[in-house]
């Protein structure tokens, strides 16, 4: 059973946003495939829900603007961000990440948006968000704000998002993405239906001989508390070939992370993980952008 209280079906992102300023413990409800489970685990029991299923409209899709500016909403399915031409076309690694969540029946109700509010720290999407440099809206009765994905999570759970603001746009410009190819590696127990142990997302820009690391970003879920970016590993290779830069990320991200002890996996395992993982995603990315290695 589900015990929820209250249940406000917005019309519209204004109606939306206003329910949330009326209501201190109202909860946004999307797919629902977070928020039921905790409702029903009684996390959260005796919820008041404002629901933007029905804004399809208004916060579903992926456009592409005139700057090259990748625009997706936060309803977006994600499948639909998996299937979306646009991604495959500029943010291809996003799709490959969005394709990796649960299985088929969540990636058909389970929203980007969603994903990013719940800001856990194991989201699918999260870590290559951050290696994208994404930009968050959000809107409340007060106004608009942009928020740098680098600032969104604040800890396990936990981001800058206030109670009244709601996510209403996820944009990832050009210049993050142009020159770059990428790869993200999932390490779970199983292929399916699991929470990512550890998630690694590496984007690499080659230079012109195809062999030289131009600029590189390398982002991880389950490496700390909020997912992060590996800057000081990204410095350390970048301009080397990208055999050496093989060679030296694993213990340079190793110095860049802080995992934890967990019932799922101890620490020392989660450092061998970001340690091959490094490597592994930094090879990928790379013979996808035309190196021979």
């Amino acid at each position: 059973m589900y015990d929820i209280e209250t249940l406000h079906e917005a019309t519209s992102v204004d109606d939306a946003v206003k329910a949330l300023a009326a209501d201190p413990q109202a909860i946004v409800i999307a797919g629902g495939t977070d928020v039921l489970v905790d409702i029903r685990s009684g996390k959260k029991a005796g919820a008041h829900l404002v629901s933007i299923h029905g804004l399809s409209d208004e916060l579903d899709g992926v456009s592409l603007a005139k700057d090259g500016t990748v625009e997706i909403g936060p309803l977006t399915w994600f499948h639909h961000v998996t299937t979306s031409p646009i991604v495959q076309k500029t943010v291809a690694t996003l799709g490959e990440a969005c394709d990796t969540p649960g299985g088929p029946q969540l990636r058909v109700s389970g929203t980007i948006g969603g994903n990013v509010c719940t800001a856990a720290t194991s989201g699918d999407a999260a870590s290559t968000l951050l290696a994208y440099g994404a930009l968050l809206d959000v809107l409340s009765v007060r106004g608009k704000r942009t928020i740098p994905i680098e600032e969104w999570y604040t800890g396990p759970g936990k981001s800058v998002r206030q109670h009244d603001e709601l996510l209403v746009g996820i944009r990832i410009p050009k210049k993050n993405y142009e020159g770059f190819t990428g790869y993200y590696f999932k390490y779970g127990k199983r292929r399916a239906l699991e929470i990512a142990t550890m998630g690694c997302c590496c984007l690499v820009k080659l230079a012109g001989d195809k062999s030289t690391i131009a600029d590189i970003r390398l982002a991880f879920g389950v490496a700390g508390p909020t997912p992060l970016r590996a800057t000081k590993a990204e410095d350390g290779v970048r301009g080397l070939s990208v055999a050496e830069a093989a060679e030296r990320i694993g213990e340079l991200a190793q110095a860049d992370t802080h995992p934890r002890d967990s019932w799922r996996a101890s620490k020392e395992f989660r450092l061998q993980l970001i340690k091959e993982m490094s490597k592994r995603s930094l090879i990928e990315a790379a013979r996808k952008g035309g190196a021979d290695i």
